[in-house]
């Protein structure tokens, strides 16, 4: 089964980014990324009780764990976790 999780950022400062994830840009919840704890927070769920946040929370996850470590902490306007 394919998945895919559109990730638009909002907000990022020395400590912390914030991006908000979703199946689409009318669906969409909000992650927050502490990047000195690198704990990650779900600032907001997908408003969509037929959605199940945490499928699309844990994937964005994924995807800024990968900005963080393999991408040397570069978080780009917009990605996506596609698989």
């Amino acid at each position: 089964m394919a998945s895919y999780v559109l990730l638009l950022k909002e907000q990022e400062d020395d400590e912390t980014v914030v991006y908000r994830f979703g199946p689409n840009e009318d669906v969409m919840g909000k992650i927050e990324l502490n990047k000195i704890t690198k704990m990650f927070s779900e600032l907001e769920s997908i408003p969509d009780p037929s959605i199940p946040s945490k499928f699309y929370f844990d994937r964005a996850a994924q995807r800024l764990v990968v900005c963080l470590v393999r991408e040397g902490g570069k978080f780009p306007e917009r990605t996506a976790f596609e698989s």
